[in-house]
């Protein structure tokens, strides 16, 4: 499949061959939802958290003698039932965390990046170069080819780019290794550098 490439100032730069395999697969709906879900989890942090009788500080030592008295028997006073003792069946930290296989986690990032590409939010751009870093023209050159919201993906490292870009609200840049379901679909446009293309199509081929 061809596929128009675009410079900075919106003008055509030639054409570049998009697999099928991974810019035209079907778009499975459920697979994007169980890695979004997946990737969602892994930002989740469980650190609820008390203590139970065994971790409160207080005394062990008997409050009164066993028998005799008539009272419920008790050996110390960090039991749940009196104040400053611990907490009976309170949360502790957690780990929500896990991982879909491998193959679906790839094919959930073709079917998210074909949906892009049928919606017609898939760009390939051939350069962005950035002589020093500067906010300004960043976001001057994404607004020139209508781009508000959307995901930068680059191959290697570009520190006036990166610096240029990082600050900028809607647009989020990440290297070809990176990418992941849960940016493309949470931004409008998917911004794929030339460079990076070839390396997105090894990665995600079948």
């Amino acid at each position: 499949m061809k596929a128009k490439v675009i410079n900075i100032d919106k003008k055509a730069a030639g054409d570049v061959d998009l697999s099928d395999e991974v810019f035209s697969a079907r778009v499975n709906e459920t697979l994007i939802y169980e890695a979004t879900k997946m990737q969602r989890a892994n930002k989740r942090k469980g650190c609820a958290s008390c203590k139970n009788r065994s971790q409160v500080h207080g005394t062990t030592a008997k409050m009164y003698k066993q028998k005799g008295l008539g009272r419920a028997r008790h050996g110390a006073k960090t039991a749940p039932i009196f104040v400053g003792g611990g907490k009976a069946f309170g949360p502790s930290p957690r780990d929500y965390s896990y991982r879909m296989p491998k193959k679906a986690r790839r094919g959930a990032v073709r079917a998210a990046l074909s949906q892009k590409q049928n919606e017609g939010k898939l760009l390939i751009l051939d350069d962005f170069p950035m002589k020093a870093i500067k906010t300004k023209d960043a976001v001057g050159a994404l607004r020139g080819i209508g781009v508000n919201s959307g995901l930068l993906v680059v191959e290697g490292r570009s520190e006036n780019l990166e610096k240029s870009v990082r600050n900028i609200n809607g647009i989020k840049l990440v290297r070809s290794e990176g990418i992941n379901v849960y940016d493309i679909m949470r931004y409008e446009h998917t911004i794929i550098l030339k460079d990076a293309l070839a390396k997105v199509q090894e990665v995600l081929k079948p």
